[in-house]
């Protein structure tokens, strides 16, 4: 109820969706749509059986607001975070007056808390979600100032340019941090918050997992490991997952970077994992320097697929007939937001200015029509 105010104009933009690929069945885009500081294209290949990546683009003539949310364990946890996060985040800028780390954490939060209520509620009919959980990557500009907060090993890289000249030279940098123990500096940091657990972190095969079992320290979702009080939980101890805990060994706490954005600052890349696996910061930022604008989102995941592809000397053309669900075991779901920053060219700020909300988000899997109906099937009929 508390939402509705906000939830159901935005229910309307984010069920428009549309379709493209070129060939790729599994393939959606959108080319150009404008913002209040320039323009911006996303694009989404889905490998899963059910898509698991979520993303949205939420503009208006003072804010510009970005999500990437990439699911794991099943899709239920970055469909909810798709509905969810931004209809928070405009309701604590609305109480405090704007943008801070503070209302951006709260929205996290209640995100976060509403979820962990719906899982428990769910356990009875869907007794596998106490372990669904999404990386969840913010970003939010306003008055010339960039927020990115991120959950999960998502990321938001910039592109930069260091000449004022169109034909110049741009540099990659990264504004996120992956939470993910196989970067060295994160599984020590969850290592020194459990220094009476000795397995907190595994290597299994080559891969260093959380208990042996994931391998990002944040995210939404995964109930069962981050409730210790789950285990004594008769609900929990009838459908959900427990393991013995001393303590939570995951958390919902997003890593947040402040930056006031400068005329040198030319584009954002957010894209999920999917996209870095198979691309650099500077490969991907290259492509995005030196290619047209128009479809640069769709160009960006057809060069990752194309790395997929090298990788297992195979073309893309080879990559794009396997159907989903086994097309997962040759890539991820891959999800890019490309947002250009023109700040100077008014040329944009006007053309926008003659739309005052628009909102675009991804289909909740590639061959769905609403995605109302979709999120009502996987969630049950629990609100």
């Amino acid at each position: 109820m508390m939402l509705r105010f906000f939830y159901r104009p935005l229910d309307r933009c984010f069920g428009r969706l549309g379709f493209g690929g070129g060939g790729d069945g599994l393939l959606w885009h959108t080319d150009l749509k404008p913002h209040a500081s320039g323009d911006y294209s996303i694009a989404v290949v889905q490998a899963n059986y059910s898509l698991e990546d979520q993303s949205q683009v939420y503009t208006s003539p003072s804010a510009t607001y970005i999500g990437v949310y990439d699911g794991h364990g099943g899709p239920e946890a970055s469909r909810f975070v798709n509905k969810r996060l931004l209809p928070y985040l405009h309701k604590f800028v609305t109480e405090q007056g704007g943008l801070s780390v503070d209302v951006i954490k709260r929205a996290f939060s209640a995100t976060e808390d509403e979820f962990s209520h719906l899982v428990k509620q769910s356990l009875p009919i869907r007794p596998r979600i106490d372990s669904v959980g999404s990386c969840c990557l913010l970003g939010a500009i306003s008055n010339d100032l960039l927020y990115v907060a991120n959950l999960g090993d998502s990321r938001a890289v910039l592109g930069r340019r260091i000449s004022e000249s169109e034909k110049g030279s741009v540099v990659a940098e990264r504004l996120s941090t992956d939470h993910n123990v196989g970067v060295e500096e994160i599984r020590k940091e969850v290592e020194a918050l459990h220094p009476d657990d000795n397995q907190i972190v595994i290597n299994s095969r080559g891969v260093w997992r959380i208990k042996g079992i994931i391998q990002v320290s944040r995210s939404i979702g995964d109930v069962y490991l981050k409730k210790p009080d789950s285990i004594r939980d008769p609900v929990f101890q009838q459908y959900g997952n427990p393991i013995p805990l001393k303590r939570p060994v995951m958390t919902a706490e997003p890593s947040i970077l402040i930056r006031k954005l400068k005329s040198q600052d030319s584009f954002l890349i957010f894209a999920s994992d999917g996209l870095w696996e198979q691309l650099s910061d500077e490969a991907a930022v290259e492509i995005v320097f030196r290619s047209p604008r128009a479809g640069i989102a769709k160009r960006l995941v057809r060069a990752a697929l194309q790395e997929a592809a090298k990788k297992r000397e195979m073309r893309y053309d080879d990559i794009k007939n396997i159907r989903k669900g086994v097309r997962r075991h040759f890539h991820d779901d891959i999800t890019v937001i490309v947002i250009y920053l023109d700040q100077q060219k008014s040329s944009s700020k006007g053309r926008f200015k003659r739309s005052t909300v628009g909102c675009t988000s991804a289909p909740v899997d590639i061959f769905s029509l609403t995605t109302d109906d979709a999120e009502h099937n996987m969630l049950g009929q629990v609100t």
